[in-house]
């Protein structure tokens, strides 16, 4: 099994830029297809990105497409989620997640199997 803690998240302006880590244990990261997702208040929790498990491809949903991007380092055990341009609309838990390749769509949280417990994330406007 997995287990993944997030770090990065905070306060920033809008505009601004974070970066996002995801600390994996385990001697088996690379087997796993890795994405993120994030929930606001109120709302339901919602696909960002996604990475194979190799790197070689990458999803994103329309709303961060051009801004975030999702890279891994399988060497460091670690997915990152780079964010540019910041929106208020962005505020959320960040949470990363990992999933067997070929199990389950990559932008349904059903199909992820280890999940951290998130960072948040404020853009302020």
């Amino acid at each position: 099994q997995v287990q993944l803690v997030e770090s990065g998240g905070g306060l920033v302006q809008a505009g601004g830029s974070l970066r996002l880590s995801c600390a994996a244990s385990g001697r088996t990261f690379s087997s796993y297809a890795m994405g993120w997702f994030r929930q606001a208040p109120g709302k339901e929790r919602e696909f960002v990105a996604h990475i194979s498990w190799s790197g070689g491809s990458t999803y994103y949903a329309d709303s961060v497409k051009g801004r975030f991007t999702i890279s891994r380092d399988n060497a460091k055990n670690t997915v990152y989620l780079q964010m540019n341009s910041l929106k208020p609309e962005d505020t959320a838990v960040y949470y990363c997640a990992a999933k067997i390749p070929g199990k389950g769509a990559y932008g349904s949280s059903w199909s992820y199997d280890y999940w951290g417990q998130g960072t948040q994330v404020t853009v302020s406007s």
